[in-house]
């Protein structure tokens, strides 16, 4: 179950994420950008049995808000959840994506994770740690998950303000 927003984040109603992703309710998504201790970003392969982007690469961990969570606590359950890895996160920037499966808020946040990941291998096939450099010229040179680009795109700008500025 997920909680159905409106274009301000309010919440509407509760609803089933299929329901919402069928409908395209807009719910909220939490998402990580792990980083080592390097300043490398983790890309991650999902696996090809997947019913949503089989084989596709993608350069947050994350998922569906449930119904009374927070986005930091979204996005912490989901680190521990895909990757198998305790980490502090920290809120990014949040926006309303209408790329992927259906439109939703979009919380990215950021890791810097200990050592390597342990991810679930029902949900991912490979995973790597890549500068930002190789991490653009893969993203030209393979298949990532529709909002991939949008989430890297608000991380990099958002990185990039001053402290203080929305």
């Amino acid at each position: 179950m997920v909680e159905r927003v409106d274009e301000q984040d309010r919440v509407l109603a509760v609803v089933g994420r299929d329901e919402a992703v069928r409908r395209g309710w807009l719910h909220r998504i939490a998402v990580t950008v792990c980083r080592d201790r390097e300043g490398r970003i983790l890309v991650q392969r999902r696996s090809e049995h997947l019913a949503r982007f089989p084989g596709h690469y993608e350069v947050a961990s994350g998922g569906a808000v449930a119904v009374g969570e927070s986005y930091e606590e979204a996005a912490s359950r989901e680190l521990a959840e895909e990757l198998g890895v305790q980490a502090p996160v920290r809120f990014v920037v949040k926006f309303l994506n209408r790329n992927g499966l259906s439109p939703h808020w979009l919380a990215v946040h950021e890791a810097v994770l200990p050592g390597d990941p342990n991810p679930d291998p029902d949900k991912m096939m490979w995973h790597g740690w890549l500068s930002e450099s190789e991490l653009l010229r893969s993203m030209e040179e393979n298949l990532f998950t529709p909002d991939s680009r949008d989430t890297l795109s608000h991380y990099f700008a958002a990185a990039e303000r001053p402290s203080g500025q929305p």
